[in-house]
């Protein structure tokens, strides 16, 4: 592969601003990028932050709750941050301390919530179950968020129709009230033809709150689910079966205040462990839940790397000679499709030949080309990525597609020859908590910097 650069993309590298890592004073017409030096070994621990796609739904499910609540170990996350808007935007009052949030939901109003902010915020859509259980009527712009395939919403509205919600959608925006007269929703037997998490959620926060027993049959068993349902117990709500294939939600009148940790964030753990594997470096993280980790760490071991669990909340990736292996990204417990660019990285440096199968996703191999870009030798045939090891990557200018593709150009980057810029930063910033902070932190060469907006577009 030729992996010379093109005018625009040298004009690029040499337009980038040799200051510091800092956001200047005015950034119009700036956009950032990371810069990162390939060939640094990496060594110390890294400290995983709180789960994103654990918070984002346990902030929704404030909302069914009329007394205050306390979140921590919540994430400094864009993500975090358009939710706290959106919640805002419906009547919540919200204090922020570190990782503390305190929320008072109690004067919440059926106000819609703006579209600007739900159209780039996926997890935004959670909102409807809670809004519904607890005032009876809402209206929620259909969600934005990646541009990684179809994520229908028809899930989480048959559920709410079985529920006893009148639903339809309207010049983008969904319309839902209880049906008739009643002022609760009904409990209900709900099947889902595909383990979705967002339905899973949606489903249960409405049921905490509805008239009688809720079940899901086919739930997700993502631990994101069973995190939000310690979450509403801790508020009184009755539910069983988290993590496993059928919950039951046996409803309740009203929820209590509660203050409640969010579980460290596995995919966050996930990539750092990539991180070590891919530069041969010997790294350890804290806090995490190794049984969380499970399918990352036995494809790990697989590929060469040792893992070892050294307690409830901490393990150790020690590097070995990193070989080929063959990825199918399922539901949980299967391996996760938001760890499948990541891997792809390091089974581009690894001995022999590798096949990644997306079947989550239908578009989550954009970063394909990325890495190609890179000298990566990886030929897409459908759904899968069929991957031929090369000893080396070359550092190269590169577009982030998604959020964990993101994180896969950033990993490859360190082990590359060179110097590698990473655009479309507002991806990782939706997912990771000072990425570039953490990895300076265990000896990588890279930093955050300005460059013109025109010079890296196309």
């Amino acid at each position: 592969m030729d992996n010379s650069l093109s005018f625009r993309e040298e004009k690029a590298i040499k337009t980038i601003h040799e200051a510091t890592s800092a956001t200047p004073q005015s950034t119009e017409g700036l956009q950032p990028v990371i810069e990162v030096y390939g060939g640094a070994s990496l060594r110390g621990e890294v400290r995983v932050s709180g789960a994103k796609n654990s918070a984002l739904a346990i902030m929704a499910g404030t909302l069914l709750c009329s007394d205050d609540c306390r979140l921590r170990n919540l994430p400094a996350l864009a993500d975090i941050d358009r939710m706290c808007q959106i919640l805002s935007a419906i009547g919540v009052k919200l204090r922020r301390s570190g990782d503390c949030l305190d929320i008072d939901a109690r004067d919440i109003g059926q106000s819609q919530a703006p579209y600007e902010l739900v159209s780039q915020l996926r997890a935004s859509f959670f909102v409807i179950g809670p809004l519904l259980a607890r005032l009876g009527t809402t209206q929620v712009p259909l969600p934005g968020g990646c541009a990684i395939g179809a994520r229908p919403v028809d899930l989480h509205v048959r559920g709410l129709h079985a529920m006893g919600a009148d639903v339809r959608i309207e010049h983008g925006v969904v319309h839902a009230n209880v049906r008739g007269n009643r002022r609760r929703l009904t409990g209900a037997n709900i099947y889902l033809d595909y383990p979705s998490v967002g339905a899973t959620e949606t489903i249960m926060m409405a049921a905490t709150l509805a008239e009688g027993e809720t079940v899901i049959g086919n739930a997700a068993q993502e631990p994101e689910i069973v995190d939000l349902a310690n979450f509403c117990r801790s508020m009184g709500a009755r539910i069983k079966g988290d993590g496993t294939a059928t919950i039951m939600i046996e409803g309740v009148e009203r929820l209590h205040a509660t203050d409640f940790p969010i579980i460290p964030d596995r995919i966050e753990a996930a990539t750092f462990l990539c991180a070590g594997a891919i530069t041969h470096s010997e790294i350890s993280l804290f806090p995490v839940v190794p049984d969380h980790l499970s399918s990352a760490i036995a494809k790990l071991r697989e590929m060469g790397p040792e893992v070892v669990v050294e307690g409830p909340d901490r393990v150790r990736l020690i590097p070995k000679s990193l070989r080929g292996a063959d990825i199918e990204t399922l539901p949980y417990p299967g391996f996760p499709t938001d760890m499948q660019a990541q891997f792809m990285a390091v089974l581009a440096m690894s001995e022999g030949n590798s096949v990644v199968t997306e079947t989550v996703f239908e578009n989550r191999l954009q970063h394909v080309a990325e890495l190609q870009r890179m000298g990566a030798n990886i030929k897409v045939k459908g759904n899968s990525a069929i991957i031929q090891g090369v000893p080396f990557l070359s550092g190269a200018p590169v577009m982030s597609t998604d959020l964990r593709a993101s994180a896969a150009l950033v990993i490859a980057g360190l082990a590359a020859e060179g110097k590698t810029v990473v655009q479309g930063l507002k991806h990782l910033d939706r997912g990771y908590e000072d990425i570039e902070g953490k990895l300076r932190g265990l000896g990588a060469n890279l930093r955050r910097v300005w460059v013109p907006a025109e010079d890296t577009a196309g």
